[in-house]
């Protein structure tokens, strides 16, 4: 194409289809913008100079004066010394080599700040900026950030696109000053109303509600500041990439496409990428590229900058998570901002049948998640159908199968967390959030908790406190351990839960007798298979304390220790429990320090734990280690002792945001269950109302119906009800549990 100098070179730039989503018969094309004499703001600084020219705004001879680390500044540089302006570019220590070169190469004088300020580089750079306007009378500023010349210098551009394409579906682009994408996608729809348009940033930008991070090292997208000509209302979806993640893509898009480009290319590529994926077949799908890779070579193109920078410790996602509005992200994630858009979606793998499983559902969809149950049998969840969550049916026995229903019935990165309120299923919801590209709990270190056989041995290499133990699979095994370890001896399963076939052994023949019990049960309540081992283990008469955790990074941080109470021999059924824990600081420190110890051996670094101790004459011992919040209702007793919800702060988690954990006890609180004393059907429960008007009682609930037949008895789910109370102390809790206890009674007619 013929052009009579090089202003009106400007434009014109290739459109090259790309290898993405040719398999899906989705169409992705580059708009070259790296094709420009220098890059894509060519195009900005050509319409903002020459229309200051043609108003008057800018006189012929007077100095230009821009902020600039990137190719703005060279756009400046090319059309205002082209037209004979004196051009002063201010920047910082961020600009690259081969781009100060160029600038000095066309005649500029360029000024580089030396420090940050509160607003980052760009604030220190504008102060400059003002400095050298005041100095030169008459200068004008091309001010891209908020010039209504900017945007409208993409209408050109849009022009381009459609020309060479009968339609577009989706316009991928980075924002930096918002004009590029803001000003591309305007004119789009004019000829194309329902233009999807995704905006790329950067983490540690703040253009789309995220904190300032002025080190991040990505340039040509991204801002400390908020630009005028970013209009969000403009961009249905915005994406957000690391560092790492913005470099590697670039790299790759050399690779795959051989396209050498600079970060902001890359961004655009690998989010085009996701989209190729996501979109129905037949879509066309746009990506603007603004500049190429010369200026990048000593940066995102050299391993010694990656080394020096530490860029390969950052967070890498292969797939992008979507977020809620206000959700601070470290990798790749994105938001959808249409109001009709789908939510992200929150999955639960199963969940508990008593207690905290129905109300999760609840607080992700309070949260703005779509609450989603992945279960083989909805109908053993009692209220269900209130939480309003969306099924999947599926066998979640089998993690493979449970991996494919899920990923089928939910597009790729619209999944934002998984969890699950039940024990039986962490290692599934640890392997399908890993499948989904979510950070999840080592299913190695759940599986090493669940198996007590293998946590008994990994805590004794540790050298933690806790019973003598041997693990056995018959009864004749079980009554040589009992002889050994000596009488009376705790017998139970090595991966059960809810206290089930715990008990109190008095004999080595009842050992051996129990033993045989538990081996002989193939499957457990789920329908998952059984172990077929017994954990024998030396009985610790000594209170009972369960210590609440949540592992940030590694970090086992203290929630606090609940004071527990259990029914006599030979069961061990949960009848109370009290939060906080009365017990002096010195033994709370030790007891602290000997679960942290148990933890770190097990391998549990993320999310709550839930470790059962008793404290001895020694100190300590560990009697289980379960990598979920605490059952029993105890999250709730927390939540009115402190004023913070560990479910909530469970949900954060597994969506990638911070929790917000408790600070200290405002108040102490706790929970009576209802147990039956003797066997019978049951015909009607009275004094409830009375129970519920006694002081510092919260409430009542009586879990069993009338016909229902009941025992006393053997492990949590024989348990009828409980009672909840709040005080300012734990005297005043223990006399409201009792009181309102005492008013309570079963009538049973015989079997």
């Amino acid at each position: 194409m013929l052009s009579q100098n090089v202003i009106d070179a400007i434009g014109h730039t290739p459109l090259v289809r790309l290898r993405l989503g040719a398999g899906r018969g989705v169409a992705v094309y580059a708009k070259l913008e790296m094709n420009n004499l220098f890059a894509m703001k060519d195009r900005v600084a050509k319409q903002i100079i020459t229309e200051a020219r043609g108003t008057g705004a800018l006189a012929e001879g007077a100095p230009i004066v821009e902020s600039s680390s990137g190719t703005m500044a060279l756009g400046v540089a090319l059309v205002g010394t082209a037209l004979g302006h004196p051009v002063h570019i201010v920047t910082d220590p961020r600009i690259d080599r081969t781009t100060l070169a160029k600038l000095e190469a066309l005649g500029c004088e360029v000024h580089v700040v030396s420090a940050m300020d509160a607003q980052g580089w760009q604030g220190a750079r504008l102060t400059r900026l003002r400095e050298i306007m005041a100095q030169h009378p008459g200068a004008f500023w091309p001010q891209q950030y908020e010039n209504p010349q900017n945007p409208a210098a993409y209408r050109q551009l849009a022009a381009e696109i459609l020309a060479d394409l009968d339609t577009v579906d989706v316009v991928v682009g980075a924002v930096g000053s918002g004009g590029s994408l803001c000003g591309t996608s305007r004119v789009l729809r004019e000829s194309v109303p329902d233009l999807y348009v995704v905006g790329v940033d950067c983490v540690g930008s703040v253009l789309f509600g995220q904190p300032d991070r002025p080190k991040r090292l990505q340039s040509g997208l991204g801002n400390s500041l908020h630009p005028k000509n970013l209009d969000h209302t403009l961009i249905d979806e915005v994406h957000w990439l690391n560092d790492r993640e913005a470099f590697g893509a670039t790299r790759d898009l050399a690779r795959e496409e051989k396209l050498f480009a600079g970060n902001t290319s890359g961004s655009v590529y690998r989010v085009l990428g996701a989209m190729a994926d996501r979109v129905t077949p037949g879509t066309t799908l746009v990506g603007i590229f603004p500049d190429r890779g010369d200026r990048y070579a000593d940066t995102v193109h050299s391993d010694a900058h990656w080394a020096e920078r530490n860029v390969d410790r950052l967070p890498l996602a292969t797939v992008p998570r979507q977020v809620l509005d206000g959700t601070e992200v470290h990798s790749w994630s994105f938001r959808r901002n249409r109001a009709d858009a789908p939510r992200p979606v929150f999955v639960f793998v199963e969940s508990n049948t008593t207690g905290t499983g129905m109300s999760a559902l609840r607080i992700a969809a309070e949260a703005g998640y779509e609450p989603v149950l992945a279960t083989g049998d909805s109908a053993r969840y009692a209220g269900l159908e209130e939480t309003g969550a969306t099924l999947v049916d599926c066998d979640t026995n089998d993690t493979d199968a449970l991996i494919r229903a899920v990923t089928k019935a939910f597009e790729p990165g619209c999944i934002a967390g998984v969890s699950t309120t039940s024990e039986f299923y962490l290692g599934a919801a640890a392997a399908l959030a890993t499948a989904v590209g979510l950070p999840a709990q080592s299913e190695a270190a759940i599986a090493g908790c669940r198996d007590k056989g293998e946590l008994r041995r990994t805590l004794e290499r540790a050298g933690v406190g806790q019973p003598g133990f041997e693990v056995v699979r018959d009864g004749s095994a079980a009554a040589a351990a009992a002889a050994r370890l000596g009488t009376p001896c705790v017998v139970k399963p090595v991966d059960d839960s809810g206290s089930t076939r715990v008990r109190r052994c008095d004999s080595p023949e009842q050992a051996a007798a129990l033993a045989e019990e538990i081996v002989a049960v193939r499957t457990n309540g789920r329908g998952q298979a059984t172990a077929g081992r017994a954990l024998v283990e030396e009985y610790l008469d000594a209170p009972e304390y369960s210590v609440e955790t949540f592992g940030l990074d590694g970090d086992h941080r203290l929630i606090g220790i609940t004071e527990k109470t259990v029914t006599g021999a030979p069961n061990f059924v949960e009848s109370r429990h009290i939060v906080p824990a009365d017990l002096p600081d010195d033994v709370a420190r030790e007891m602290e320090r000997t679960v942290s110890a148990a933890l770190t051996a097990t391998g549990l670094g993320r999310g709550p734990a839930h470790t059962e101790v008793r404290l001895t004459g020694s100190g300590s011992a560990v009697i289980e280690i379960n990598p979920r919040l605490a059952g029993g209702l105890i999250p709730e007793l927390y939540r009115l002792a402190t004023g913070v919800d560990l479910l909530a702060a469970q949900v954060r988690h597994a969506t990638g945001a911070d929790p917000v954990l408790p600070g200290g006890f405002a108040r102490y609180a706790g929970i009576q269950f209802l147990l039956p004393t003797e066997a019978g059907v049951l015909e009607r429960v009275t004094g409830v109302e009375r129970a519920r008007a006694v002081e510092g009682v919260e409430r009542v609930t009586v879990t069993a119906t009338a016909g229902r037949s009941v025992a006393p008895p053997t492990d949590a789910y024989g348990r009828i009800g409980h009672i909840v109370a709040v005080g300012e102390s734990r005297a005043a809790v223990a006399e409201a549990l009792d009181r309102a206890a005492a008013l309570i009674a079963f009538e049973l007619r015989a079997r």
